[in-house]
């Protein structure tokens, strides 16, 4: 690894901009970001709120299907290869060839195209999408000093995150512009490969080699490579008690996010009315994102101060059970404003809960598997989210009003907490043992 230890203290922003290889890292993510973000919404708006297409539950969860399912049908080839491969050629050829994958799905959505040859180009597309998501977060730690990880995990994951709803935001604008049916989604879909490129474009001002993998722990085949990368990946993560334990906070958190999501999607779509300034329908969903938005940016500003004052497993904690609260009181009376609020605090803790676990594998798992792991965490994450809302649009109303779903959500918080503190468990008895020391930071040595 090409990163050295330092004596610990808050870098600012401008700490981590100095550094040549972070900026660089970080435009990298900040464009190619922009560009999921704008696919995603334009491809989500062609579905959804195409007036010349009718959306019900199960077509939503059909979506959400097309869009997040390939991360987990690649991510084990993604882990092998990105640990096997320089990760500088990786993301720079994945985000060509998924720009060129962009325009053909445009090309679908624009003819009126629907079912298996539009799902199958946007399968692609978000499929590949994984071997630079996955890449950008295994190469952090070889361009920043291993203490100051969570700091510049934090302000790469928010600044990307707010780049995508930035890019969805953009994609409502062009829609107004080019227009809401076939043609206009098409259109909006299309702009999206000018982040793709651009993202690959300042990844390949990298040197070779600068992003690692320091060395390969890898079978000179390349189909053992890619078959043995889900269970590497597995093997690392039950022997990291850290990243097991956040992993099913994790989980927890996304399974209730992917109900309130649905139903905040219904709401939108079919029950809600205007307030004030505040829209309903598609304008209602980008003040969700703003309002997402805000919280990522707040997680980013305020977690690694949390984790230094109360510690990660107390962080994480408080994290799911703030969601859990925000989920029955803001969430419950189902009101454009309540709901807007409810979407800025659950987005906040699972967030505080995301970079809490991000830091967890690239602080605690080798390098030699790192991508590894980053790919079965992608794989699970959204497994996780695309059964949630899977189970979800069967039982549902049209109309979105369901109380109990949404009680049902907040009882998956509280689990994650009991899972996370369950799990600990096992890492303390590890300790207790004597077969793993940590330093005072409590991160494993050797």
């Amino acid at each position: 690894m090409t990163t050295v230890a330092v004596e610990k203290h808050h870098w600012g922003s401008r700490r981590f901009l100095g550094i040549p290889e972070y900026r660089r890292l970080l435009a990298t993510r900040l464009a190619s970001q922009w560009g999921d973000g704008l696919f995603q919404a334009g491809l989500a708006g062609a579905v959804l709120f195409n007036p010349e297409r009718q959306a019900d539950p199960l077509a939503i969860a059909a979506g959400f299907a097309v869009l997040l399912l390939p991360y987990s049908l690649v991510g084990p080839f993604t882990g092998a290869l990105l640990d096997r491969w320089d990760r500088k050629k990786v993301i720079v050829v994945a985000n060509v060839a998924r720009a060129t994958f962009v325009l053909l799905t445009a090309a679908a959505v624009g003819s009126g195209l629907s079912g298996l040859p539009l799902y199958v180009s946007a399968l692609i597309v978000m499929g590949i999408g994984r071997f630079v998501g996955s890449g950008l977060s295994a190469s952090l730690p070889h361009v920043v000093p291993e203490n100051h990880l969570v700091e510049a995990n934090a302000l790469a994951t928010t600044a990307g995150a707010i780049m995508a709803v930035v890019g969805a935001a953009c994609a409502i604008g062009f829609r107004t512009i080019l227009g809401a049916g076939d043609g206009g989604s098409g259109w909006t879909t299309s702009i999206a490969v000018v982040g793709l490129l651009l993202g690959a474009f300042i990844a390949s001002r990298f040197r070779a080699g600068v992003l690692g993998p320091d060395e390969v722990d890898e079978p000179h085949n390349a189909f053992k490579a890619v078959a043995r990368g889900l269970l590497d990946g597995g093997k690392a993560t039950l022997h990291t008690p850290s990243v097991t334990a956040g992993l099913a906070a994790l989980l927890a958190h996304r399974a209730g996010f992917a109900i309130s999501l649905m139903i905040t999607l219904l709401l939108m779509r079919y029950s809600l009315e205007d307030v004030g300034i505040l829209k309903a329908g598609i304008g209602g969903l980008g003040e969700v994102a703003v309002a997402g938005g805000a919280g990522i940016l707040l997680a980013g500003v305020l977690t690694d101060r949390i984790v230094d004052r109360f510690g990660t497993s107390r962080t994480i904690c408080g994290a799911l059970i703030l969601t859990a609260v925000a989920q029955v009181g803001l969430g419950l009376p189902m009101t454009l404003p309540t709901i807007l609020m409810a979407g800025f605090v659950v987005i906040f803790a699972g967030q505080v809960v995301k970079l809490c676990v991000d830091t967890a594998v690239q602080h605690d798992v080798g390098d030699e598997v790192r991508g590894r792991v980053f790919a079965l965490y992608d794989t699970l994450f959204n497994v996780t989210q695309v059964t949630a809302v899977t189970i979800t649009a069967t039982v549902v109303p049209l109309h979105g009003r369901s109380p109990g779903l949404i009680i049902t959500a907040a009882v998956l918080y509280l689990i994650g907490v009991g899972a996370y503190l369950l799990l600990l468990a096992r890492k303390r008895q590890v300790q207790h043992s004597g077969l793993v020391r940590e330093d005072d930071s409590g991160h494993p040595i050797g």
